[in-house]
Formats: structure tokens, sequence, C-alpha cells
């Protein structure tokens, strides 16, 4: 029977409800955990059932047990919210179904904040307290987590854009070893690099092509690599050369499209495959 069916059997007479919960009251809270607000004499097992069945039913639940709370954290973290007194156990199961809980915790400890951001990385910005290993552990799940990093270290910084290249536009101090990594993981991250560096741009490029769209100061080399590994990249080189333009056809005969009639020659075009 649903909660719908029960109070229309009951029809709001309290008596009724009161000799309804105590034959039906299990079968209840089975098909509707928050048909536990109708049970006037809850037992446990009634509340673990209930709890069971929606973890938001603890807030009917008068006398709380620690097995009672840790059911309804199971079933749903952010029950936590509900849970009158907290223990370490049932805070660590209410983040580990939902690292967003740890919003709900009272007093936090470095295991229930790691536990949470292992979860999910970006419950990082609820952490009061924040460690080296809290923030290594959220970045490593969720690189652009590195947003809520209040104190970064280079350390945390590599994690975060071996995760997620992007993750660099949230580094306050970038160093060239941070930025090697971010554009190894993702070379349009290059967008992100406030100094770049010849070594760094390489790297962008070899990663896509199409990254040199974003190299403030194109070399030969650099252009090289770029078509080297797209031949449409050519369309971004500002300066062509003979040699760029041969090594974008090669890479890809439509890439002739986009030679300058100031170096397009007929072995361009043969290599294209081009008649």
């Amino acid at each position: 029977m649903t909660l719908n069916e029960f109070l229309q059997e009951v029809g709001g007479d309290e008596s009724q409800i009161i000799c309804y919960v105590a034959e039906e009251a299990l079968e209840a809270v089975k098909e509707d955990g928050y048909a536990l607000q109708y049970v006037k004499e809850q037992t446990e097992q009634v509340c673990l059932e209930a709890v069971k069945r929606n973890g938001y039913a603890l807030q009917y639940v008068k006398e709380q047990t620690e097995q009672v709370c840790l059911e309804a954290v199971k079933r749903n973290g952010y029950a936590l919210q509900y849970v009158k007194e907290q223990t370490e156990q049932v805070c660590l199961e209410a983040v580990k179904r939902n690292g967003y809980a740890l919003r709900y915790v009272k007093e936090q400890t470095e295991q229930v904040c790691l536990e949470a951001v292992k979860r999910n990385g970006y419950a990082l910005q609820y952490v009061k307290e924040q460690t080296e290993q809290v923030c290594l552990e959220a970045v490593k799940r969720n690189g652009d987590a590195l947003r809520y990093v209040k104190e970064q270290t280079e350390q945390v910084c590599l994690e975060a854009v071996k995760r997620n290249g992007y993750a660099l536009q949230y580094v306050k101090e970038q160093t060239e070893q941070v930025c090697l990594e971010a554009v190894k993981r993702n070379g349009y991250a290059l967008r992100y690099v406030k100094e770049q560096t010849e070594q760094v741009c390489l790297e962008a490029v070899k990663r896509n092509g199409y990254a040199l769209q974003y190299v403030k100061e194109q070399t030969e080399q650099v252009c090289l690599e770029a078509v080297k590994r797209n031949g449409y990249a050519l369309r971004y080189v500002k300066e062509q050369t003979e040699q760029v333009c041969l090594e974008a056809v090669k890479e890809d005969g439509y890439a002739l499209q986009y030679v300058s009639k100031k170096v397009f020659s007929v072995e361009i075009q043969a290599q294209s495959g081009s008649q």
C-alpha cells in the first residue's frame, strides 16, 4: 500500500491512524519511507525500513540510533543534515555516498575530508581546514577542483593539470614544469599559459596541431611540429615557408587549400596528391 492509499484509507482519523500503525506500519514504510511521519509508536525496525527506502525519512525518526543513521546516510548522503548526534562513522558513510554531504559535517576530521574529496573533488569547497593531502586527493579526482585550493603548492598544481590541462587557468603562480604538464595533457591549455616558451609551445602542438592558434610567437620549428600533427593547422601559420607547407600537405592533402600563393609550387601540389 502506498502512502497516498494509506492516507485515503484512514481518512484523517487519528484513532484509525494509530490502529493502522499498529498493524501495518512496517508494510507502509517499505512502500514509502515518508509514511514514517504518521507512525505513532516507532520501533527501530520500522525506522530502519523507512530510511532504507528513503534516507530523508530520518527527519521523522523520533529516537535516532547510530544504526538507523548509518542506514539513512548510506541511502542518501544528504540525510546527514538530519542526524542529531553525528559520529565519525556516520559522517564517513555519508561522504562516501555523496562527497557534497561534507557541507553538513559539524566536526570535520582529515579522514572525513579525504573520503569526501575522493568521492568528489569539488567537495573541497566545503573543507574548513585544508591540508596538502586533502587538496592532492581533490585535484586527482577533479583537476579543476584547483579553483578551491586556498594555498597552492607546485605539487598540487602539477597533479591538477595532469588530470585536466585546463586546470592551468586556476594556477596562481605558473612554472614551466606545470605549463608543460598542462599542454601535454591538453594542447589547447596553451591558451592559459602566461609566459610561453618554445618548449611549451612545441609540446602543445605535438599534442594537438591546432594549438598553434594560441602560439604568440611562432617559429618555423613550432609550425613544422603543428602541421606534422595536423596538416590543417596550416591555416594558423602566420609566415608560411615551403618546408612547412610540404609537411602540411604530406600529413593531409586537403591542406593544399591553405597554402599561400607566395610559396605555392609544383612540388607542394605534387606532394598533396592533387593533379
